[in-house]
C-alpha cells in the first residue's frame, strides 16, 4: 500500500471529513428551503453541472494545467533560491551579519504588498506571476534552511574535523542529514505557499488561463456556480499537494523515524 493510500485511510483523516460532510449537508438544506439567496449560494447540483460542463469542454483542465505549470515553476525557482540564501546565511557569519537584518525586515512586508512593485518592474503578465509565486516559496525555505543548518550539533562538527573531513564532506555527511527535517519542513511550507501565491497572482494580475482567472471570470459574469467550482478545485489541489508533500517527507526521512 502506498504512502498516499495509507494516509487516506488514517482515522485522523476520516474524522477530518466530518466537518466537510456537515457543511455540504447544511448547504443542501439551506438551498432546498431557500434560507439564503440561491443566486449567490447556488445549489450543489448547479455546481456539479457547471463542473461537468467545464470538464466536458476541456476548459477546466486547461485552467488547471496552466495554474499547476506556473505554480511548479515558481516553486522550483523559489526553493532553489531560498536553499542557497538560507545555506549561505547559516554557513557564513559575514553573510549573516550583512544580510540577515535586511532579510528579516523584508520578510515583515505582507506578501501581496509586493505585487504593485512587481507589476511596475515586470509588468502584469506571466513573468510577474512566476516571480510572485517564487517569492511566496522563497521565505519559508530560507528560514527553515537557516534554522536547520544552524541547529547542527557542534559535537558533530568536531567529530568531522577529527576525521579530517573536507568542507564539502562536512556539508554532505554531517550538515545535510542533520538539517534534513527542517529543510523538508521548509519545502513543504513553500509548496503550500506557492499554490496560494498562484491563486493570488492569477486573481490580481493580468487575466490568463488559470484557476484564479476562472473564478474572476465567474465573478464578472455573476456565475457563482463557476466561482464555486474554482474554489473547490483550488481546495482539492491544495489538499493533494499537502498530501503528496507529507508522503514524500515521511518516505525520505524514514531513517530518522526508525532511529527514534
Amino acid at each position: 500500500m502506498s504512502a498516499i493510500t495509507q494516509a487516506l485511510v488514517q482515522p485522523r483523516l476520516r474524522r477530518g471529513l466530518v466537518l466537510p460532510i456537515f457543511v455540504v449537508f447544511a448547504w443542501i438544506v439551506v438551498c432546498r428551503y431557500e434560507l439564503a439567496n440561491t443566486r449567490i449560494l447556488v445549489p450543489p447540483l448547479a455546481v456539479w453541472e457547471a463542473a461537468k460542463a467545464q470538464h466536458e469542454s476541456g476548459e477546466l483542465w486547461a485552467h488547471l494545467r496552466a495554474s499547476l505549470g506556473r505554480d511548479l515553476l515558481g516553486f522550483a525557482l523559489g526553493t532553489l533560491a531560498g536553499t542557497a540564501v538560507g545555506g549561505l546565511l547559516a554557513l557564513s557569519r559575514t553573510a549573516d551579519r550583512l544580510f540577515s537584518p535586511s532579510f528579516h525586515a523584508a520578510k515583515q512586508v505582507a506578501l501581496f504588498a509586493w505585487i504593485p512593485l512587481m507589476s511596475v518592474w515586470l509588468g502584469v503578465g506571466e513573468q510577474a506571476k512566476v516571480a510572485f509565486i517564487a517569492l511566496s516559496a522563497f521565505y519559508p525555505v530560507v528560514v527553515n534552511t537557516y534554522e536547520g543548518v544552524r541547529s547542527v550539533g557542534v559535537e558533530h562538527i568536531e567529530v568531522a574535523r577529527v576525521l579530517r573531513f573536507s568542507r564539502w564532506q562536512v556539508v554532505r555527511k554531517v550538515v545535510l542529514p542533520s538539517a534534513a527535517p527542517s529543510l523538508f519542513a521548509g519545502v513543504h511550507q513553500a509548496l503550500i505557499y506557492a499554490w496560494l501565491g498562484t491563486l493570488g497572482a492569477e486573481y490580481l494580475l493580468e487575466p490568463a488561463p488559470g484557476i484564479g482567472s476562472l473564478m474572476v471570470d465567474g465573478r464578472e459574469r455573476f456565475a457563482m456556480d463557476v466561482v464555486l467550482v474554482g474554489l473547490i478545485v483550488s481546495g482539492v489541489v491544495g489538499f493533494g499537494l499537502n498530501l503528496l508533500a507529507t508522503a514524500a517527507e515521511e518516505r525520505l526521512l524514514r531513517w530518522r523515524v526508525r532511529g527514534v
